[in-house]
């Protein structure tokens, strides 16, 4: 493999850029005319225009990713998260044109693309499941008569869904008609896939996803969990690993658990295995994700391997070195995705030009990062400027030093979510580890972080007040 096109943008297409060249691998970089003077276009080997700024003209075009790679002599093509990276029709045309699509096959990404597929293949494999119907449902009346059999508070569910779109809680009978309504309606305009189903739902769940990675010997390896309950519209903010609450023991069985999930659909490559924790430990398999996930660097750091190396190692048909027993966690994790929202006002996105873009930098501080100052932060992607990890060897130190790396990240032009993540940090709630998805429904109250900002800013002018008239003062002083 000399040559890896990788098919995305921003932070992720820098972070397996920097991979491949450490393992002496050309890159080539494609772009859009919002990223024409992004960094990872002037750090790939090779940089492509490859359509106008909105997605669907550029980083969605599989057909004029495939060309590109075809006309530069590609061998691979890595697709990050996002965009491309869990498209069966892509990973399939990446293999119909001989190209090798760094991720599993086209099989595993359908199964696991589907909620309902994917638990109809997990079934086999006595993997725990929350209570519910395992098929698209459209009858309201068939619909009461499972709630009635699982109990209130149900979720309706869309089945090709993510990110929070198509998802319904109902708390009694009266209201299902109207809400399968919403969720059908909504999961059809988000993903062109009506399909809902229902299950139980966990009222006070913590979020668990387990890192595993498979080769094409029949080796399946999990890396420990993350912990991803701080979400804001059930999308992460703020992730850690390892958990603060599982036991030796319950790791071991989730760990087991997402090695049969891996298993039951002949994956391949690096995935990521969801589960549910509700508040009496038990554990309920939720989805897959086929693909590096964002929050990757967390488990790297505690575990100390490279994931995207690994990745690109699988795909070269090579054999994983490392068995289950090698593996142990070390110290603690954190990142806190750094996105251009304002966290005062309902985590809307927040554009405009990076006019101050200055990273923290120091001993356990890792930044993986897409821009820089003075750039514009286009309207047409996910709003993520960075990631912000930090680690410690045990998590208070990583709480710690999360803080002070949050206090030397200097950004003005936007808001972002690093005061959110401050808040967080400082928090009992998250300190004490007693915490679930529900964190921002809980505690946060913009009010709250607005007066804390407001303090903050206070004392800081005080204390240069105060340094100023003690300048002033030493500088009047006559000399001899």
């Amino acid at each position: 493999m000399k040559k890896i096109l990788v098919a995305n943008r921003g932070e992720i297409a820098m972070r397996v850029m920097k991979t491949a060249q450490k393992m002496g691998i050309r890159t080539v970089g494609v772009y859009s005319s919002a990223d024409r003077n992004a960094p990872h276009v002037k750090f790939a080997d090779q940089a492509v225009w490859i359509g106008e700024s909105p997605s669907n003209q550029s980083y969605l075009r599989a057909d004029k990713i495939i060309e590109v790679a075809k006309q530069f002599g590609v061998d691979a093509i890595h697709p990050g998260y996002g965009f491309l990276s869990e498209n069966a029709d892509f990973a399939e045309l990446c293999e119909k044109n001989n190209i090798i699509f760094i991720g599993p096959k086209s099989k595993a990404i359908k199964i696991m693309g589907s909620k309902l597929a994917a638990k109809e293949t997990v079934k086999h494999y006595n993997i725990p499941m929350v209570p519910g119907i395992d098929e698209a449902i459209t009858d309201v009346k068939k619909a009461k008569s499972i709630a009635k059999e699982i109990g209130y508070p149900i979720l309706i569910k869309a089945s090709a869904g993510g990110g929070g779109k198509g998802m319904r809680v109902v708390e009694k009978e009266s209201d299902i008609e109207s809400q399968m309504r919403r969720a059908i309606s909504e999961a059809t305009s988000a993903f062109g896939d009506g399909a809902v189903f229902i299950e139980k739902y966990i009222a006070s769940p913590r979020h668990i996803e387990i890192q595993v990675v498979a080769d094409s010997h029949g080796k399946v390896l999990h890396f420990f969990e993350r912990e991803c309950s701080i979400q804001r519209r059930h999308q992460k903010v703020v992730e850690e690993a390892p958990s603060s609450i599982l036991t030796p023991q319950l790791r071991a069985e989730m760990g087991e658990a997402a090695v049969k999930v891996a298993q039951s659909c002949a994956y391949l490559n690096a995935g990521t295995v969801e589960f549910l924790l509700d508040e009496h430990g038990n554990f309920y398999f939720l989805e897959m994700n086929t693909r590096l996930q964002v929050e990757h660097p967390i488990t790297e750091l505690i575990c100390g391997v490279d994931l995207v190396e690994l990745q690109i190692k699988v795909a070269r048909g090579e054999a994983l070195k490392l068995n289950q027993e090698d593996l142990k966690i070390n110290g603690h994790a954190i990142e806190l995705r750094v996105y251009a929202e304002d966290p005062l006002n309902d985590f809307l996105p927040s554009v405009g030009t990076l006019e101050t873009y200055q990273l923290p930098f120091g001993q356990h501080i890792r930044v993986d990062n897409g821009f820089e100052e003075g750039m514009k932060v286009p309207i047409y992607y996910d709003p993520m400027l960075a990631k912000l990890i930090t680690y410690g060897k045990t998590r208070e130190e990583a709480i710690q030093l999360m803080i002070h790396a949050i206090e030397n990240f200097h950004v003005e032009g936007v808001k972002t979510t690093l005061p959110f993540g401050k808040y967080v940090c400082e928090h009992e709630a998250f300190r004490s580890g007693n915490f679930d998805t529900h964190f921002v429904k809980n505690y946060y109250a913009p009010e709250a972080l607005r007066n804390k900002t407001k303090n903050e800013a206070k004392i800081a002018s005080t204390l240069a007040l105060k340094q100023y008239l003690k300048d002033q003062k030493q500088l009047r002083l006559p000399h001899n």
